[in-house]
């Protein structure tokens, strides 16, 4: 099945392009952003070798409604989105941080809370936790935005500050937009049988130095989600918590011995794998948005997406 791995397109006026780990970011004219959501897979930072059918069109659609459902609380660089894998928007400068912010003690912060820590970015977590507990209010454990091929940090709000990341006065309003954000997705979450477990942001600014909202928002890249239905009594026996996110992957790929570290082999993808992540990916599409997933032609995805994109510079 054909999916999109590595893009080298050539548009009008275009200046320069990104890679990142999934999306592929073009430049054109120092004025718009043309960003094509791959199928490319990564977790601890390492891209996996084997793309995911409709991965990139899930993740671009759902950041796409998701901005649309949040406009009233941030604005976003969004314009349009001419195709399922591909949005354009305002050229921003983004912030060199990720806003991440965590309802629950999982994932990372668990696995943290699991080696004795109890401070993370600065933030105290209570003693007595279980993995997957509800935080009495959501915390919020930044980190770094790393360079392609290096690792995120967490990072406290203190040396944030103290090393010029970002300044008092930005912070605060990313701080702010963060927790209403998180206030929304939780809601449209719960709208859905689901609770927004944690998530990130990150924020950029445009050429006339208002604050937006760029990137994903509320996919399965980006967040993590548990079923309402039975997270209570799955709790109180000590059971894992039904999940829709990438932590699924992740878990996987410890299973086989593989975190990202040096000398670990990234462990062989099957077909059947493959399939079966894609389903998940689609399954949660479905879940979040309430509606039934199109799966986008993939007879010649490149060529679809470079005339979808030119017919919109066009325009």
């Amino acid at each position: 099945m054909n999916t999109i791995n590595d893009t080298n397109y050539n548009f009008p006026k275009q200046k320069s392009v990104y890679k990142g780990k999934v999306r592929e970011v073009y430049n054109i004219d120092d004025k718009f952003l043309v960003m094509i959501a791959s199928d490319r897979l990564s977790a601890f930072d390492v891209i996996m070798p084997k793309q995911i059918p409709y991965k990139g069109q899930i993740l671009n659609q759902i950041a796409s409604k998701m901005m649309d459902a949040t406009s009233d609380i941030v604005p976003n660089w969004i314009i349009d989105i001419p195709d399922p894998n591909v949005a354009v928007g305002h050229l921003c400068e983004p912030f060199k941080v990720e806003m991440v912010i965590r309802g629950y003690l999982s994932g990372h912060a668990a696995r943290e809370y699991k080696l004795g820590k109890r401070v993370l970015c600065g933030v105290s977590m209570p003693e007595g936790m279980k993995e997957n507990d509800k935080f009495l209010e959501p915390i919020i454990t930044p980190s770094t935005k790393a360079d392609n091929g290096e690792h995120d940090e967490d990072i406290s709000r203190k040396d944030i500050l103290a090393k010029g990341i970002v300044s008092e006065e930005d912070y605060l309003i990313l701080q702010d937009y963060t927790r209403k954000l998180f206030q929304r997705g939780t809601e449209i979450a719960k709208e859905r049988g689901l609770i927004l477990v944690d998530t990130k942001y990150e924020f950029g600014k445009t050429n006339d130095g208002k604050i937006v909202l760029i990137d994903e928002i509320h996919t399965p890249d980006s967040s993590r989600y548990f079923y309402i239905d039975g997270y209570q009594e799955r709790q109180n026996k000590g059971e894992a918590q039904k999940q829709l996110s990438k932590e699924f992957v992740r878990q996987w790929l410890i299973e086989n011995g593989f975190q990202g570290k040096e000398g670990q082999v990234i462990p062989e993808m099957t077909s059947e794998k493959i399939i079966e992540i894609s389903d998940r990916y689609i399954e949660l599409y479905e879940q979040i948005t309430g509606e039934t997933f199109i799966k986008a032609d993939l007879t010649n995805v490149e060529k679809r997406i470079e005339q979808n994109v030119l017919e919109f510079l066009k325009s």
